[in-house]
């Protein structure tokens, strides 16, 4: 089969970000070398700069592209969640699946890192998670939460913390929580909450 000089790029451009999502988490932000990354991805270090900008430019996208992935993870969360308390407990579950040392954890405590140092990345990452707040905020609004964008807040910060503790607390977290976020939730009774 024949393929096409974009299909190629196209290709190559998701190998590199493959790699650069590897090395981020096993190098650190800092530690990731053009050469590392080519090397990884099976390419020729020249074609890094042929597709990216900068190496920053593809650790970004790569960073950016894997923690927008894992947010997608949110909507079948949600969707498989009968209210929203065991929305909760469905985010807190999988939580429990990263040991903090997984591949996930450090790429997503690297970005967070880098993100304090490069406008670019905060302000990508910070798109990112205003996206996830909004879905999270229509979705608890749907099932009567009160103050549904103030609870969508809290709780993605919540959770992200908790992501961020995974290496200091590399336990189980989501029975230990569950109970107060879920009881920062506040339902109104009509709404029929499973309050615990």
């Amino acid at each position: 089969m024949v393929r096409t000089a974009a299909e190629r790029g196209r290709q190559v451009r998701a190998r590199l970000r493959a790699a650069a999502a590897e090395s981020i988490a096993e190098h650190g932000w800092s530690g990731v070398s053009t050469r590392g990354v080519a090397e990884r991805a099976g390419v020729a270090p020249g074609l890094v700069h042929y597709h990216y900008s900068s190496l920053h430019a593809l650790l970004t996208e790569a960073a950016v592209a894997a923690i927008t992935d894992l947010a997608g993870e949110l909507d079948a969360l949600l969707a498989a969640a009968p209210t929203p308390e065991a929305g909760v407990r469905s985010m807190l579950a999988a939580l429990d699946g990263h040991s903090g040392t997984d591949p996930t954890a450090l790429l997503f405590a690297e970005t967070y890192l880098a993100a304090a140092r490069h406008d670019d990345l905060r302000q990508a990452l910070s798109g990112v998670l205003a996206g996830v707040r909004e879905r999270l905020s229509g979705w608890l609004a749907g099932h009567g939460v009160v103050d549904p964008t103030s609870t969508a807040a809290a709780l993605v910060a919540a959770v992200d913390g908790m992501m961020l503790h995974r290496p200091l607390s590399p336990g189980p977290m989501a029975d230990a929580v569950a109970g107060p976020l879920t009881r920062m939730l506040g339902r109104d009774a009509a709404a029929g909450g499973d309050r615990e």
